[in-house]
């Protein structure tokens, strides 16, 4: 593959974990919502929502972080082929 297929598919990926991220937030949020509309055990809910947002938000910062940095090492030419320092 060439390098710019392989960059935009990284790149798609990369959309592909934030959109996954929001997905399962706005689920929690919602799940919220309806809990409280049915004057339901909300406390479950909260519960999750507040170890699960967190989490998914570091999770997806931290994979943009790592593929943000490796692309700015690349551009900056501090890779030499098969991986290793100059």
């Amino acid at each position: 593959m060439s390098p710019k297929t392989i960059r935009i598919l990284q790149i798609l990926s990369l959309a592909y974990i934030w959109v996954f991220v929001l997905a399962v937030d706005i689920w929690i949020l919602s799940l919220l919502r309806v809990s409280q509309k049915l004057n339901d055990a909300i406390n479950a809910s909260v519960a999750i929502g507040i170890v699960a947002i967190p989490l998914f938000l570091v999770i997806a910062s931290i994979l943009t972080y790592v593929f943000v940095s490796l692309q700015k090492h690349r551009s900056e030419g501090d890779w030499q082929q098969g991986g290793k320092n100059k």
